[in-house]
Order: C-alpha cells, then sequence, then structure tokens
C-alpha cells in the first residue's frame, strides 16, 4: 500500500524521472505548486490511514508523489523529499522486517536475475496488502500491517473475523513468524478482462476501520515468505499447507529459465484466479536468517509485473491542429511513456469544446490508456498545476471547408493538411510527397495556391532547402502526372465532400458540367440528400473555389483523351535514383 511502498517509490524515482526536465519556473512559484501538491498528497494519507478510504487509485498517487519528490530535488534538493507520515499509531515492531522484492523490467532482466540461482520457484503477485502474522507456542499473537518494513500497525483484532487466517497452529516452535498478502477473494477473476477492481483499496479500507466490516469474511491470505522456515520449499509448502495456508503449495511451481517463468506468467495473467495480480515473484530460499533481514535488500526474490492498463504522463505543450476541411484538433503533447509496446508522446482530445472540458494545459498530470486499435486515450487528468496558462486556440469559426485555399501565414496549418492530402493514394496519388516535402516548398515559397504547384520547373522545385537536383526531377515528374486523374480525383482534391458511392457514380467528366449542376441533379446521386446538395451548390458557386477551378481548366486539367499521356515519360531510371537519394536525404533529416 502507498505506506510501505513508499520505500520503493524512492527506489525506483532516481529512474523514473532522472530524465525529466526541471520546469522553468520562478523559486514563488515553484513553492506554491509544490505546496498544493505537498497539502493534496497529506489530505490523501489522512484519509487513507485514519479513515481506510481510497480517494484515489494507487498508480496516481504514487504518480504524483514521485512528482513532487522530482520538483523537490529540482528547487529545494537539500531538503528531505516527501514521504508518508503515518497516521496510526504503527508503533508495533516487526519480527523480522519486510524486504520487498526487486522489480524486473521485462524476460531478458529475468533471465539475467535467474543466472546461477537454483531452486528458484514461481508464485502470482497477489495484489493486496502486506502484513506479519505471528504465532507463538502455535497460538495467533500477532498481525501486523507492513507499514514502513520495520514496523506497522497491530490489526489482531480484525483477526476473528477472518476465516482464512488460523488462530491456531500445530507446532513445537517458539515463535512462527509468517510474512503474506491480504486480499479480497474472488470468483473466476481473469486478470487480462477483469483488471485490479479497486481490490487492494477495499481490504485496506476493511482492516483500518475501527469497527469490523462486514468485508473482513471474504478475505483470504497468501503466505510467500517464512523467514526461518525449512530450506527446501518443498518442506515450507507441505508445512504451510498442514497449518491451513494451502493457496501457497496450490500456486506456487518450480522453474527453471525465464521461459517457464514468461508461461506460468501468461498463463496466470489469462486463466481464473481466486484473487486479483499483477505479475509474477521469483523466490529462491533467502540467503539470511530473519533477524538480518531489513527493507530493500531481499535479493532472493523478484517480481515481473503485468504491463499496466494505464500509465500517467506530464503535459509537455498544448497543439491546435487544423484539418483539411478547417475542423480544429487539439493533441497533447507529453512527457514520453511506454503503454504495453507502445511509446506514447502525444495524444488526441478532439475538438475545442473537449479540450474546454477537459481542462488540462501544459504542466497538467494525466493517466493515459489504449483505445481500440492500440490508440492512445485520455483517462483523466490527476492533477492540475496551481497557475493556469492557457494557450491561446483558433477562434472556432475561423476555419472552414472553403478557407485557406490560398496560402497565408495565418493559413498555414489548414493549407498545409489540404497538400498532404493531395497525396494520398485515393486522392492524387503524388508517391513520395510527404507533409515534410509540402513544407519545404511552402517554406520556400513556391506555392501560393492549393494547385500553383503544377506550374512549377525542376529547377524551382530545387530551391527548396533539402531539395536535390535529382529529387526535384522526380517531384515534378509526379506533380505531372496528376494531370492524367480524372475529374473525380480532382473533385476529392478541391475538398468537396462528396459520399465515395455518389463520386463514384458522377457521370461528369469536365468542369463546366460539374458547375451546371443544381441541387436537384445532385440529388439523382446516391447518398446525396437535400441537405448536402445545396452546401455542393453553394461551394462551387463561391469565388475562392471557382478561381481554382478556373485555373485547373487553363492547365487542361482534367487532361482530354486525346492529350493524356503527351509531355509525360516516365523514366524508370531516374525515379530509381531518385527514390534512394529521397530515403537518404529523409534519413539525414
Amino acid at each position: 500500500m502507498k505506506g510501505w511502498r513508499w520505500l520503493g517509490a524512492m527506489l525506483l524515482v532516481g529512474c523514473a524521472n532522472g530524465m525529466a526536465v526541471c520546469p522553468n519556473w520562478s523559486p514563488v512559484r515553484a513553492e506554491q505548486e509544490m505546496g498544493v501538491l505537498h497539502n493534496q498528497l497529506r489530505h490523501w494519507d489522512d484519509a487513507y490511514y485514519r479513515q481506510g478510504q481510497s480517494p484515489v487509485s494507487d498508480a496516481d498517487y504514487d504518480s504524483l508523489q514521485q512528482r513532487l519528490q522530482q520538483w523537490q530535488r529540482c528547487f529545494s534538493p537539500a531538503l528531505p523529499g516527501y514521504a508518508v507520515q503515518l497516521s496510526t499509531d504503527g508503533s508495533t515492531l516487526h519480527p523480522v522486517a519486510h524486504t520487498g522484492v526487486r522489480k524486473l523490467r521485462d524476460k531478458l532482466a529475468v533471465a539475467y536475475w535467474m543466472q546461477d540461482k537454483p531452486a528458484l520457484w514461481v508464485q502470482p503477485k497477489v495484489d493486496g496488502v502486506a502484513v506479519t502474522l505471528v504465532y507463538r507456542h502455535g497460538e495467533l499473537a500477532g498481525l501486523i500491517s507492513r507499514g514502513d518494513g520495520l514496523r506497522g500497525e497491530q490489526w489482531l483484532a480484525k483477526a476473528p473475523y477472518i476465516a482464512a487466517i488460523p488462530q491456531h497452529i500445530a507446532t513445537d516452535r517458539a515463535e512462527v513468524v509468517l510474512q503474506g498478502e491480504l486480499f479480497l477473494t474472488m470468483t473466476d477473476h481473469q486478470q487480462a478482462r477483469d483488471g485490479g477492481q479497486n481490490a487492494r483499496a477495499q481490504v485496506a479500507g476493511a482492516m483500518m476501520r475501527r469497527e469490523a466490516s462486514p468485508l473482513l469474511s471474504r478475505i483470504g491470505v497468501f503466505i510467500w515468505a517464512w523467514p526461518d522456515g525449512p530450506p527446501m520449499m518443498q518442506a515450507r509448502l507441505a508445512q504451510l499447507t498442514q497449518w491451513g495456508f494451502a493457496l501457497t503449495q496450490q500456486w506456487s511451481r518450480q522453474v527453471s529459465n525465464e521461459e517457464e517463468v514468461a508461461a506460468w506468467r501468461e498463463r496466470w495473467y489469462r486463466q481464473p484466479l481466486p484473487f486479483v495480480t499483477d505479475g509474477v515473484v521469483i523466490h529462491q530460499s533467502p540467503q539470511r536468517v530473519g533477524r538480518d533481514w531489513q527493507p530493500g535488500q531481499g535479493s532472493w526474490s523478484a517480481a515481473w509485473k503485468y504491463q499496466p492498463a494505464e500509465v500517467s504522463s506530464e503535459v509537455l505543450s498544448v497543439d491546435f491542429n487544423v484539418g483539411r476541411t478547417g475542423k480544429i484538433a487539439v493533441v497533447l503533447n507529453l512527457q514520453p511513456v511506454q503503454l504495453e509496446d507502445k511509446t506514447v508522446r502525444r495524444v488526441n482530445l478532439g475538438s475545442l469544446r473537449r479540450w474546454k472540458q477537459w481542462d488540462v494545459i501544459a504542466g497538467d498530470q494525466v493517466t493515459l490508456s489504449l483505445a481500440g486499435l492500440g490508440i492512445p486515450r485520455l483517462e483523466r487528468v490527476i492533477w492540475r498545476v496551481a497557475q493556469r496558462d492557457y494557450p491561446l486556440p483558433p477562434q472556432d469559426d475561423a476555419f472552414n471547408p472553403l478557407s485557406c485555399l490560398h496560402f497565408s501565414p495565418g493559413c498555414r496549418a489548414q493549407f498545409l493538411s489540404r497538400l498532404s492530402w493531395l497525396s494520398h493514394k485515393s486522392v492524387l496519388d503524388i508517391a513520395g510527397m510527404q507533409r515534410s516535402s509540402w513544407q519545404r516548398l511552402l517554406d520556400g515559397g513556391s506555392i501560393s495556391h492549393l494547385f500553383s504547384w503544377l506550374t512549377l520547373t525542376p529547377e524551382e522545385i530545387a530551391q527548396a532547402q533539402g531539395i536535390s537536383t535529382v529529387r526535384a526531377r522526380q517531384i515534378w515528374h509526379r506533380f505531372n502526372l496528376t494531370r492524367q486523374q480524372p475529374l473525380r480525383r480532382w473533385i476529392s482534391a478541391l475538398g468537396l465532400t462528396l459520399p465515395r458511392t455518389a463520386l463514384q457514380a458522377l457521370p461528369d467528366t469536365q468542369w463546366s458540367q460539374l458547375l451546371a449542376r443544381s441541387a436537384d441533379s445532385w440529388q439523382q446521386l446516391p447518398g446525396i440528400g437535400s441537405v448536402l446538395a445545396q452546401r455542393l451548390v453553394t461551394m462551387l458557386q463561391d469565388a475562392r473555389l471557382q478561381s481554382l477551378i478556373h485555373f485547373l481548366q487553363q492547365q487542361n486539367i482534367p487532361a482530354q483523351p486525346s492529350v493524356l499521356g503527351v509531355g509525360v515519360v516516365e523514366n524508370r531510371q531516374t525515379e530509381a535514383e531518385a527514390q534512394r537519394q529521397q530515403a537518404g536525404e529523409e534519413a539525414e533529416q
């Protein structure tokens, strides 16, 4: 839980945030931001430890705690970092300290850790609340929360309500100390399907309440350590089963290599289990007697956790992207994070209205997940910086399907989106013309309106920065090939929004036929109703659109059948050479 995990968080924060950049804040603002977050964490600590409530998920809490510690290293490195101050008594000394386990990142790390270690066993990493059970002369004498690993809270009064904890064990030992996990018993729980279900917080809440909760009857116990037990794992498991802790033997498997560990990890991730898990733990017989155990020094156990379904990241900036039709999409640029097998650097919020509803700006902390097809999705904003410096968004009505047909500085985003659209295979199919290539031509002043590139010569194209002479000839060649495209392709290039079925059924072959169409004639095409038909008539009457159509007519586009192919001779050797040159230039760029 949050209390006993602070030590692990402190050990990991250096790695997790080692490359994080300090905020560009004044000392006054830094003190304000750190103070607000510090007070919020203290409030959550109090709710968790005194009231048994969990108003924020453990993952979000840990992320914000690490963030505060990062700020403290940036602005007050001489002062101690944030640490949980237990609001409970937490004064009961553990007979044997909780050491924690080493975290392994992937299968390769598992393989390195397993080298030269004999007699290894793997178990599910049960997601619950860590405790110490103390038996003296066979009678249960202590049930201690993990706390900081050395001291915890005495929960013995709750033990009679937990049927899974034997009140007596048959042993001739004067003292038996066991370490394990209190968990919420589940029925056919599949981790891959069901996730964590907040089970850990429910157990913690039930144990911390003053009164006995009905939930105590649903709590089980999984023993994962017997500090001074028999040296052989088989003997330990057999004895634990005799005492009533049968789950440990039931869910322990001997392994000899990382492939076997990976197989069990995958199997337990997908098969029904009686508890929530968050990975697997690999055990070796402890190398030290219990009295020598110390927090952070459990080298004989290591955990390989599942990839979290959600991760948190800091928002670095907010971009307002204008699409070719004038729609504005808000994109958050993020501190890169790993989510499953993807490195996530940005997430699309959608419209300006949604961005305003989310109320998220640079400096905020957000939680992400992967939606369908592996697309990053914003789940929630877990922290907002106190000083709200909002970026200036474009006006909602500044862009539309008829805006930015000609280039101007204020139209750069939409105009560049329009040019990029032309390259698509379903439009003009200009192979090799990526957004970056259009941007070079635009920056060089070569393009003034949506189709002015048709008149460029190879020499003019080569004047753009980063475009060689060979590459310029290839681009010119591709531009000329577009003259052979039929009218329907140029209609798409112009930005007229016709359904695909209507576009395929359109019999027109010249612009004059298109301009002569009435609303009624548009409705004769499949997928076009009265509203869309009137919109098409209105768009085609727009002077800006008509000027582009007039330009295309002057360029004999679409070409008449008699001139198709004239002046466009495909030199495949030159094209292959240009493609190799382009690949080298893009790699260098």
